[in-house]
């Protein structure tokens, strides 16, 4: 298969319980067509933080190679999740003053504000991932969400500021690195499932993301079409299943399988005589475990991270009128799949709740594993990377073309001026025939001049005509 390297993008989420490598592009109709997956089981990374970077190094290249052997193309750059416990975020306002304020705000403008935020001193050891505009404000005039256009000397906005922990950050950078590919850039992850799962309408209405991974529970709350706040819980999935296999006393493959395949959040669903049996160790005699108790344990640690993740919701403000979440609650990630989860989130929070697909931006033929919640910050990887490609084409192509528009008017500058300094010497020199042959009749004078005429008349033409070519031939 042939496809150009400016077409494709590769996500790659780096799990505590896997990590999945992704590759999609655009087809003809603009929705994203995934050409291949790769997932392993992720080995040494920890809550999101990596801890052994030779394990993780490994999963890296046996998830990648899945999914370069399932698009038949090769991959060079990959835009990479993080998440963690590591991550904290931080509102900030900040403001730059343009020297014409009659002169119309750019992107540049934007830019500028923005790069000025980066330089912000952190704590030792942390260092800024996004700075994320809310709302601007133009020489005082406050609630605008599109500066662009617009005029003004003051511009200021509100950020909500993502850090991580260097060492987190480095360590990624270097497993990518020593995987054999090139870090095209990092995204937030929650940042990423919300680009997948969310619509524009339930981010105007207010809703709060939740990403439950295995290590870590990541919180995205929108409101007004604008990210408002971010966190990391430091618990997830795998808690439960740590809870099973104490309170089963079985092993944690088993402990896995028994949360995936009869697992319930809602303790009543289960009667007291359903009874699975799992295998014993090396001859051991099988162990029966009860459903009913099986659902209570998972129970019991889902009210617990359910209950956090209201925390974090309520301290954003959610009962105030203006920061209502009137979209509520959609839960994605691994964690979303367990069974009556999203009744128990509602039951706790008392918050219209769904499960969030990452499916509305997939073409329509997609491989109904790629639209699992559990590949929700993969999908949006790959939707963050194509969208930052083709703005990148974008500008590259508005850039050649005011390039050439400004050659071209250089150009006619060019010609009209040697025109003048033409005309000028034909003046000079029938000046100088006018004193030196004085003698000549006055019929002689006016065909000198009219000659004169006809020949810088001529040399204008072909100046012109020569610049024309020039610039019909750059623009071939």
């Amino acid at each position: 298969m042939e496809v150009n390297d400016q077409e494709i993008a590769v996500g790659l989420d780096i799990g505590t319980t896997k990590i999945v490598a992704m590759i999609g592009r655009y087809n003809e109709y603009g929705k994203t067509e995934v050409l291949g997956v790769g997932k392993s089981k992720s080995l040494g990374v920890h809550r999101g933080v990596v801890n052994n970077i030779t394990q993780t190094i490994q999963s890296i290249q046996h998830a990648v190679e899945q999914a370069v052997a399932d698009a038949g193309i090769e991959v060079k750059d990959v835009v990479v999740g993080i998440a963690g416990q590591h991550i904290r975020s931080l509102q900030h306002s900040d403001y730059i003053t343009r020297e014409n304020a009659e002169e119309v705000i750019g992107a540049q403008d934007i830019e500028t504000l923005c790069n000025q935020v980066h330089k912000l001193v952190m704590l030792p050891g942390e260092e800024i991932i996004h700075v994320l505009p809310q709302e601007y404000k133009i020489d005082g005039q406050g609630e605008i969400t599109e500066p662009i256009g617009m005029y003004g000397g003051r511009l200021e906005a509100n950020f909500h500021v993502v850090v991580g922990q260097i060492s987190s950050i480095r360590n990624i950078g270097r497993c990518i690195k020593s995987s054999g590919l090139e870090l095209e850039g990092v995204t937030l992850e929650p940042l990423a499932s919300a680009k997948a799962v969310l619509s524009q309408e339930e981010k105007e209405a207010g809703v709060a993301l939740v990403d439950i991974g295995g290590g870590t529970s990541d919180l995205a709350i929108f409101k007004d079409g604008i990210i408002r706040h971010t966190a990391v819980i430091p618990f997830g999935g795998n808690v439960i299943t740590e809870d099973i296999k104490e309170g089963c006393s079985i092993i944690e493959k088993q402990a896995e399988l028994l949360k995936v395949k009869f697992g319930s959040a809602w303790p009543g669903e289960n009667k007291e005589n359903e009874i699975v049996s799992i295998p014993g160790l090396r001859g051991r005699e099988p162990k029966e475990i009860s459903l009913k108790n099986l659902s209570k344990i998972i129970h019991y640690r889902a009210v617990e991270i359910i209950e956090q993740i209201y925390l974090e919701i309520k301290n954003y403000g959610h009962e105030e009128q203006k920061k209502k979440l009137i979209a509520g609650i959609v839960i994605t990630g691994g964690g979303a799949q367990l069974k009556h989860l999203k009744q128990l989130v509602e039951y706790v929070t008392g918050m219209d709740t769904r499960i969030g697909y990452p499916n509305e931006h997939l073409a329509g033929d997609s491989n109904k594993e790629t639209t699992s919640p559990m590949y929700a910050t993969a999908v949006g990887l790959v939707l963050n990377s194509l969208e930052r490609k083709q703005q990148e084409k974008q500008e590259r192509l508005e850039a050649e073309l005011r390039r050439k528009h400004a050659e071209n008017h250089q150009g006619v500058k060019s010609v009209n001026s040697e025109d003048t300094v033409n005309i000028d010497n034909d003046s000079e020199k029938e000046e100088q025939i006018e004193g030196e042959q004085l003698e000549q009749t006055h019929q002689e004078e006016q065909e000198q001049e009219v000659k004169a005429s006809n020949v810088a008349r001529k040399s204008i033409f072909e100046k012109w005509f020569d610049t024309l070519k020039d610039f019909l031939d750059k623009v071939e």
